[in-house]
């Protein structure tokens, strides 16, 4: 544990990539799939993009600082909040300057650039609270706890390049896994990241997700993978939202790794229209007895199925059924 000779915060600092914009030959930008970031694995997959002739990408960052933990304890001034995006291989970093949503917020918001000519493979993004303190300028007094990952060629967002998805038996499996014998797939919470695991008794099923071979059973892979990422979307903010910490005048936090991520993506469609800490507050509260906790199921449902891409899916699915009847009968 590395020990510094100055006060530095002791609330958690969290960051987020909350949408990518690529820019090509001239001016045309494209605006990336949400797909393309995890805020689970805390990774961002350029290579989702349909054009392989991009030259920059900006990403949307946003921050979250313990802002009154800096103002009650007033050990620090200048305070400022920046993202340093860093590549080994290429000897790269690039820094940008966040700044407060509104005075006073603990949301801080910017772009930070990133010149594909500089990147070949994967770079890190960490963001750093800075300030003076006791008359030094510059000094580091909170960073991000993990690094989000920005990989510039894969298509997936996995941080392991790696799909944490193993077919097992549910019927000779977990004994956990046994009551689900009829269901071709479920979502595990149980450990550091969530996983799937899909039902080798379904018959059929794994082949079809995993190697599809006709292009109707990639179109069907596609619409099962959706629905199945929209399954873990549900499940992992269930999980967040009942493992929050409360402050001793009842306020919930949000946790310092992927839940607290998890939570800041969904809630604006879950509660819309109200700050984060409202919408937390406000899902608790529900969630511990006080308020319909049955009535958000619904929006917790759309705000799954809204990462999960499952409209897209869907509405390519129907695209090409329609096409394939349109050439069966010409």
């Amino acid at each position: 544990m590395k020990v510094y000779s100055y006060p530095r915060l002791t609330g958690a600092v969290t960051a987020r990539v909350t949408a990518v914009r690529l820019r090509g030959p001239g001016e045309s930008r494209e605006q990336l799939d949400s797909r393309s970031c995890s805020v689970v694995e805390q990774v961002a997959a350029l290579g989702m993009a349909e054009r392989d002739d991009w030259q920059t990408a900006k990403l949307a960052v946003t921050a979250s600082v313990p802002v009154r933990e800096i103002e009650a304890k007033g050990s620090w001034s200048d305070v400022a909040v920046v993202a340093v995006l860093t590549e080994g291989a290429t000897n790269t970093r690039t820094v940008s300057r966040l700044k407060p949503c509104l005075e006073g917020d603990r949301e801080w918001t910017g772009e930070i650039e990133i010149d594909r000519d500089n990147h070949a493979d994967r770079a890190s993004l960490v963001v750093h609270v800075v300030a003076t303190v006791g008359g030094v300028a510059g000094r580091v007094i909170g960073s991000t706890d993990q690094e989000w990952l920005i990989d510039v060629t894969s298509d997936v967002p996995l941080r392991d390049r790696q799909l944490d998805v193993t077919t097992v038996s549910f019927a000779r499996g977990a004994e956990w896994l046994r009551s689900f014998r009829d269901a071709p797939w479920a979502v595990d919470t149980s450990g550091r990241m969530p996983a799937v695991r899909m039902n080798s008794d379904f018959e059929g099923f794994a082949a079809l997700v995993q190697d599809p071979g006709s292009k109707m059973e990639n179109i069907v892979g596609e619409m099962l993978l959706a629905q199945m990422c929209a399954d873990v979307w549900t499940a992992v903010f269930h999980t967040a939202i009942g493992s929050l910490e409360i402050e001793e005048d009842g306020a919930p936090l949000f946790p310092p790794d992927w839940r607290g991520a998890v939570l800041r993506e969904m809630l604006p469609d879950v509660i819309p229209g109200r700050s984060e800490e409202e919408a937390l507050l406000e899902v608790h509260t529900r969630r511990t007895g006080e308020g319909s906790w049955m009535d958000l199921q619904p929006r917790i449902q759309y705000a799954a199925a809204r990462r999960a891409g499952i409209p897209k899916a869907l509405a390519s699915t129907v695209r090409e059924i329609e096409r394939f009847e349109q050439e069966a009968h010409a």
